[in-house]
């Protein structure tokens, strides 16, 4: 693979006009195929085939609603006042509620046919439907519903708005997004001392990330993909880019230093650090496409998507990076290491010192990072998850939730439909309505609606707890028991809170089988990579403590609440169900990286003869000043999307970021060397039954036949 990457590079190197141009014309193209070609993302997370989701699909062909935006428009009577006191307020409010643009109906909650009020009649609620899907609600029609609400505020009602309608499709980009990019650039203008080489690495990253996100764009015109979908694509896409691009950069340089040419140093680093960049956005990408185990196609599209945006940052970092640094020539280096004579830099003394303590005081260090990493892991244990979501803090729809859980009982807001079909469903649905009455936490059970034809029926159940809680989650299991052999017909529970427990709980299943399965590629590309049975494993139980201590920092502060504040969290609860997979999907990925980038160095310097201290302590004097850099550039990027992120996002983030200064600080740069010191010669070992197995060569080592031949580019640019 080296061989190949260094004619790559070469390649990059003669050809650098027309390879800038040909990636230029990529983002460009993927820019008007965006706009002409993107259609809407979705906020659903359902998963075919399963009860809650196959009754929903028969819900919306018999009686035709649930695929329609929907606000829920909450009112609530001054204190020691009733609703019917404000008639003329609420009729003024319907008929202005019915007079916007693609409303198509507005109800009052005073309808004596259909009245929507509490008991006491002091809360009620207006259903407004429009004749577009959820996220399809333009910006402008909901700023012209708030300016209905707020005539009927202004003649003494509170009114707060709710409902699909009010929700935003999220989007890229934002004030901490940004700020984590600045902190992304002064780690690099640090590292290489010139912000012209920063600067252009982060460009070409962003080129990357912009291909593919306007790529993924395109491919909503074709299928429904989840609103958060772009979102981690780009939040991964930027970070990795980031990354990739520092490591061909840095090698880049390196061979500079040492004398070689511009064309020789291009492709030497493109044979080099992209051996180890192919490597590890292979591995990546393997984990995010294997999120497909889970059988879940909102999560498998999630995978596939981030796993594109990954292919083409990998692809940026062995064709653009090296055709921009062939443009450049030596200006990446800076004016002292231009004017000095070729020269291997200083080993850096913080470095080294870290290297040397860690291999010196082996066995306390590889005890004490386990020991910590195994506290932090603790709160796993306790993790609870769903796919209910809060409404931000102070919002207008937080405040709707609270009046209505107030007026009508906490689990008004998570209501459990069920669907009853078969000749006589009306009759079937009242006789079963009794028995599902007297279920420990069923507060109400509506009368049913029946179907037009008579063979359907609806009957919505409302719990007394919230829709987050335990009790409800255990209430759709319960009436899923009370309902599994109704006489004369079939029942179907669904509504968002069976709906969250079904994905729950083919998550819970996946979960396991996906570990193993990202365990053992773990192991076999590890394998291949440094042909070692206990450097495998130790890389891989590193890995298993960075989940734990990922998930388990996450359980602390989204669930128990501790440090809330710093990640501005509107409050504590369960978290959102793709967290444990899609965090262990990317962090396995990303792990890996620093994995490969850090030993494969200490594997080079004991292939060349080192003893295994002297290999330990070279390779990582040589390799983690660039690990450490592009482990600060991933936790900034990650942790910018935690403070003003999107509810579903902000979790992953923050376990991302965790994860990535877990892996690169503790495990792979304490507990890695110090169980690599303490096995000794032993670390290198393979059995001879596998020893028939092919040499990725990572380090680059076929490239000595090239440098000994004098295979250099003759002229040097720049």
């Amino acid at each position: 693979m080296a061989k190949l990457l260094y004619k790559l590079g070469m390649g990059a190197h003669r050809r650098r006009l027309p390879v800038v141009l040909i990636w230029l014309l990529v983002l460009i193209g993927a820019g008007a195929g965006a706009f002409t070609l993107g259609g809407e993302t979705s906020n659903s997370m359902s998963i075919p085939g399963q009860e809650s989701t196959t009754a929903l699909e028969r819900i919306q062909d018999t009686f035709g609603s649930g695929e329609t935006a929907q606000a829920r428009v909450v009112l609530q009577a001054p204190d020691g006042q009733k609703l019917p006191q404000h008639i003329k307020t609420i009729t003024d409010l319907v008929a202005d509620e019915s007079a916007l643009q693609g409303v198509r109906s507005a109800t009052n909650p005073l309808d004596p046919a259909a009245p929507s009020v509490n008991q006491d009649v002091n809360v009620g609620y207006s259903t407004v439907t429009y004749d577009v899907k959820p996220g399809e609600v333009t910006a402008e029609q909901r700023a012209d519903l708030i300016k209905a609400v707020d005539k009927a505020r202004a003649a003494g009602l509170t009114v707060e708005v709710s409902g699909t309608a009010m929700q935003e499709i999220p989007h890229i980009g934002g004030a901490t997004e940004a700020i984590g990019v600045v902190l992304a650039l002064v780690v690099l203008a640090l590292t290489y001392g010139s912000l012209v080489t920063a600067g252009m690495n982060l460009l070409s990253a962003g080129i990357g990330v912009g291909i593919g996100a306007l790529g993924i764009t395109i491919a909503t015109g074709f299928m429904d993909l989840q609103s958060t979908t772009p979102i981690l694509a780009s939040m991964l896409g930027l970070a990795v880019g980031i990354d990739y691009a520092l490591f061909i950069i840095n090698r880049y340089r390196q061979e500079l230093r040492r004398g070689s040419d511009v064309g020789h140093a291009v492709a030497t680093a493109v044979g080099t650090a992209g051996s180890a960049v192919v490597t590890a956005g292979l591995t990546v990408v393997i984990a995010l496409v294997g999120l497909a185990i889970a059988g879940i196609p909102f999560l498998t599209q999630m995978g596939v998507s981030a796993a594109a945006t990954i292919v083409v940052a990998v692809l940026i970092a062995v064709t653009l990076v090296p055709a921009v640094l062939s443009m450049l020539g030596r200006r990446v280096l800076t004016r002292k290491e231009r004017a000095a004579e070729a020269s291997e830099p200083k080993d850096r003394g913080v470095v080294r010192g870290w290297a040397g303590a860690v291999t010196r005081n082996r066995v306390a260090a590889l005890l004490l990072s386990v020991v910590a990493l195994g506290i932090v892991s603790i709160p796993v244990a306790s993790m609870d998850t769903t796919l209910i979501q809060k409404p931000p803090a102070n919002s207008t729809q937080e405040r709707a939730d609270q009046i209505l859980a107030k007026g009508f009982g906490e689990g008004f807001n998570g209501p459990i439909i069920v669907l009853f079909e078969g000749d006589g469903a009306a009759a079937t649905a009242t006789r079963e309505s009794e028995p599902l009455a007297k279920l420990s936490d069923v507060a109400l059970v509506a009368p049913a609606q029946p179907s037009q034809d008579g063979k359907s029926a609806l009957v919505t159940v409302i719990p007394k707890s919230g829709p987050d809680t335990v009790e409800t989650e255990k209430l759709v299991a319960d009436l899923r028991a009370e309902l599994s052999d109704v006489q004369g017909g079939k029942a179907y529970v669904t509504g968002a809170t069976a709906v969250s427990v079904d994905v729950a709980t083919s998550l819970d299943r996946a979960l396991p089988i996906y570990l193993a399965v990202v365990v053992g590629l773990a192991l076999v590309l590890l394998v291949l990579v440094f042909r070692s049975l206990l450097v495998p494993l130790v890389g891989v139980l590193g890995f298993l403590l960075t989940i734990g201590s990922s998930l388990g920092a996450t359980v602390a502060v989204f669930q128990w609440g501790w440090l809330a504040d710093a990640v501005n969290l509107d409050g504590t609860g369960p978290l959102i169900s793709l967290t444990p997979i899609l965090v262990i999907g990317i962090l396995f990925g990303l792990a890996m990286d620093y994995q490969i980038f850090l030993v494969s160095r200490m594997h080079e310097a004991h292939h060349r003869g080192a003893k295994p201290i002297e290999a330990i302590t070279t390779g990582f004097r040589q390799a983690a000043p660039v690990v450490i850099a592009a482990a600060l550039i991933m936790f900034s990027v990650f942790a910018g999307f935690v403070p003003a992120g999107e509810p579903t996002v902000k979790s992953i983030a923050f376990a991302l970021a965790v994860g990535i200064f877990v892996d690169a600080f503790v495990v792979r740069m304490v507990l890695v060397p110090a169980a690599l010191a303490l096995l000794g010669e032993r670390a290198w070992w393979l059995p001879k039954f596998l020893r028939w197995l092919p040499e990725l060569d990572v380090e680059g080592t076929a490239l000595d036949e090239i440098e000994q031949k004098g295979e250099k580019e003759p002229v040097a640019v720049g």
